[in-house]
Formats: structure tokens, sequence, C-alpha cells
């Protein structure tokens, strides 16, 4: 089929904004599912993240909204917090061209009076956890009867998390007509098993969900005990300088552990897992996103659902017991067709898992001993930006082009010195070039936003 989205029945303001954020051609999966989305019936797709699945799928409920109606028409469930901001950055992306759309984001680690506030002025779409999301539907808080899309969104890690029981209960609530989009990035019997009891007669997408061959160079290591692994990071950091990378560990304790670890050694690092709040895990993502990080260490919850464009590389401070987990985390890097590394360390009672991943990804692995690298190297990339925070967002009316202005008017900087600039409802976070960020702050600190004084100081 012709892979352009201008040969879809899209609305006008949708293809209109696609053309001007540079979406010309589909990816495989927005080829082979979005079609079959726009004609209204059920869908399974298998993709990867960062495959386009969002727009897949978004496109679809975007093009048959009824925008005068702020009753809640689509619902859309994530495994993750995480990929529930994620997901909604990007449909309110596609859908600025259309007037007041209102998107919002029900997850847990936020309180619920804020989100009961925010629901009663309505939501034409909801992306939810689907805990939170079942509590606020028995309290009636979300409004269910005009439902018309229901979206299962990285199903496979929902059921793996344990959500199964919470997402049937949703689904039992929903209007019997509505249409339901499944997306998993693999397939095994309980994903079916799912489609069968919430689909009608849906229409498989398979795309490659795999990276294509060289996309990832993988080095495995074996060491002599789990006791020099964090000596084993440094030499593996100090060997290769990967500029920006994940370290993937199997507990929240091993996680802070190895971060306050690699700050002791004049390393930009911090960890992301389920023991740190909304606020903290935010600030966290943004910063790594701002490339105000080298390094992210973190629990399985990261290993999907984030979409980190321009990752380096991943280590495995700790192999996975599932190959498959592996698989994704290694997807973490190597994206959109640019090259990744991804480094794993293991001891000699696990080499069980290196056969298992040996099957899984039908390669030959270079294994070789972590005393081949030297210790002498240092970890000499640092991030080239900084990440401050504006004590205002989105309930003060606060807009990109008011912090770029006051950014350029008020503290001289160039447009060439910021970097993302992220308005959360109370709070904004914008990445400033590292040599410009004390001026930035001085000067913001000193002046005025929108003609008003706001607290500015480094994330």
């Amino acid at each position: 089929m012709d892979e352009k989205f201008e040969k879809l029945d899209l609305r006008a303001e949708l293809l209109s904004n696609l053309d001007e954020l540079g979406f010309t051609s589909m990816t495989p999966i927005q080829a082979g599912a979005l079609p079959k989305v726009l004609e209204g019936g059920d869908v399974i797709g298998q993709a990867k993240t960062g495959s386009g699945k969002t727009a897949a799928f978004g496109l679809g409920i975007l093009n048959s909204l009824d925008v005068k109606n702020f009753n809640t028409q689509a619902l859309i469930l994530c495994p993750t917090r995480e990929l529930a901001e994620q997901v909604a950055v990007e449909l309110r992306k596609l859908a600025r061209m259309m007037n007041n759309i209102k998107i919002l984001t029900i997850t847990g680690g936020v309180g619920y009076n804020h989100q009961e506030n925010s629901l009663f002025h309505g939501a034409h779409i909801i992306v939810g956890t689907p805990g939170r999301v079942a509590k606020l539907i028995r309290t009636e808080f979300i409004w269910i009867k005009d439902i018309k899309a229901f979206v299962l969104d990285e199903a496979d890690l929902m059921l793996d998390m344990g959500f199964y029981d919470e997402i049937m209960g949703i689904e039992e609530q929903l209007p019997k007509k509505k249409q339901t989009l499944l997306f998993s990035a693999t397939f095994p019997e309980e994903i079916l098993k799912l489609s069968e009891s919430v689909q009608d007669n849906a229409e498989k997408v398979v795309v490659d969900s795999q990276h294509h061959e060289g996309d990832i160079e993988q080095y495995f290591y074996l060491l002599p005990s789990h006791k020099v692994k964090n000596s084993s990071v440094l030499k593996i950091l100090g060997e290769f300088n990967p500029d920006r990378l994940i370290i993937f560990c199997k507990t929240k304790l091993i996680t802070d552990n190895l971060t306050s670890f690699l700050k002791e050694n004049d390393i930009k690092a911090a960890c992301i897992h389920g023991d740190l709040d909304q606020s903290e895990r935010t600030a966290v993502m943004t910063k790594f996103s701002n490339h105000s990080l080298s390094v992210l260490v973190a629990t399985d919850v990261a290993a999907r659902g984030l979409d980190i464009k321009d990752l380096a590389a991943v280590i495995n401070y700790d192999l996975p017991n599932d190959p498959e987990d592996y698989v994704h985390r290694v997807g973490r890097t190597g994206r959109a067709g640019k090259k990744g590394k991804a480094y794993s360390m293991y001891v000699e009672a696990e080499e069980y898992k290196i056969d298992q991943i040996k099957s899984m990804i039908s390669e030959e692995l270079s294994i070789e001993s972590i005393d081949k690298l030297v210790d002498s190297k240092e970890y000499i990339a640092t991030p080239p930006m900084e990440t401050i925070f504006i004590s205002g967002g989105k309930r003060d009316k606060l807009r990109p082009g008011d912090i770029l202005g006051a950014l350029v008017k008020e503290a001289h900087l160039e447009p060439s010195d910021v970097g993302n600039i992220s308005i959360l409802p109370i709070l904004t976070y914008v990445a400033i070039k590292k040599e410009s960020v004390q001026q930035a702050i001085t000067k913001l600190s000193e002046g005025k936003i929108k003609n008003r004084n706001f607290r500015v100081g480094l994330a």
C-alpha cells in the first residue's frame, strides 16, 4: 500500500499538522494498522516501543472525535505512569491544530483530589494506568457512557504487572459498542486470550518487532564474582565512553547503591524505580531526556514504555531471568536507524541465561573476561545541558513561547542555548546549555515572565 499519510481519509487539520511536523511517510505499524483503525474495526497490533504505534491509534481516535462533546470519548490504558505521560504528550502533539482538545493523564502517584477536579471539567481523551482508572470509574468521576474507543497499549507488560483483573473490570463497564485496539510487543498466549475476551474479530497486524541486524553491538563480560560489578561498570564506561546510557538492575536497593557509587566517582547519574513519587520520577526523566544526566540507573520499570531518543548504550548490571526482558532492555538503544551498544555482565553461575539469550536472538555472542578492560581509562563524557526549574506552569498559563521569549529578552540567551521546555501543571523544566545556565537562573530570577516573578533554580 501507499505509505503516505495524505492518502488516508484524515481530517485536514491532522494532515496539515503531520506535514508541519515532518511526518510524511508512515512507519510499518502505522501503514499496517492505521487504515484498519480508520475503518472502525478492532485491531491487535504487534510492534515495539518507538515504532510509531501511538500515532497508529492516536490519529484514528482524533479523526473520529466529536470536539464539541467534552465527555470522555477515548480511554487509553498504559502499564506505567511514564508511558501514559509520553502517550499523552504525543497525542497533544498530533492534536495541536484541533481546537480545544483536552487530553488528561490519570495515574497513580498524583493526588485524587487534583484528578477528580480535572475530570469534573471533562476530557475528550483519558490516558491512564489501570489501577487508578478503575478506581475513578468505580467512584463515577470518569464518565464512560460516551467512550467509543478503548486502547490497551503495551498490553503484554500490563499483564506481566498483574493488571488483568483491572483491565477486565474496566472493559466490562464500558459501552458494549466501541472500538478496541490492543498493541503489544509480543504475542504470548495470554495476549491472544485477552484479545478474544475484549475484542470482536480483531484484525491482526504484525510488523518486525526486532532490531535490524547490526543496529546494536552486544558485548558480554564474565566476572569472577558479583562483588566486582561496580568497578566493572567503571571499566566499561571508561573503555567506551557512551554519552548517555541506561544501566538496568534487578532491585530498587541495587539501583540506589549503584547511583550513589557513580556520583561518588563524579558521574552525573540518577535512578528511577517504583519507590519514587511522581514528582521525583518526572524530574529524573526530564533531566535525562534533556541531556542533563549521563546515566539513568533503572529497574525494569524503564525497560519498556520509555521512548528515549538517541540513547548511546545500555548496561545490564544484572541479567534478567527472562530472555525477552533482555531484548526489551537492549531495545532502548539503536533506534530509528541509529547504532547502539549493549554491555552485559554475568558470573559463571548465570551461563544458562547466556544460552537462553543466544537462542532467543539466534546470534553468536561476543563473550570476554572483564579483565580484558583496563582500570586506568576514565569516563570523560559529560552532559552538554543543565535543567532549570521555573515555579510556574500550565495553571499560570505559561507557554513555551513565553519561556523562550523571557530567556532571550531577560536573560540575553541565544535561542540555540535553549533545549526542551517541559511545562507541567505547576512547574516548568527547561534545558539550558551548561555554559549559559547560571546566566539564565540569575537573569530570570531578577526579571519577569509574562509580567510576573517566578522562582528559578537548578533542577
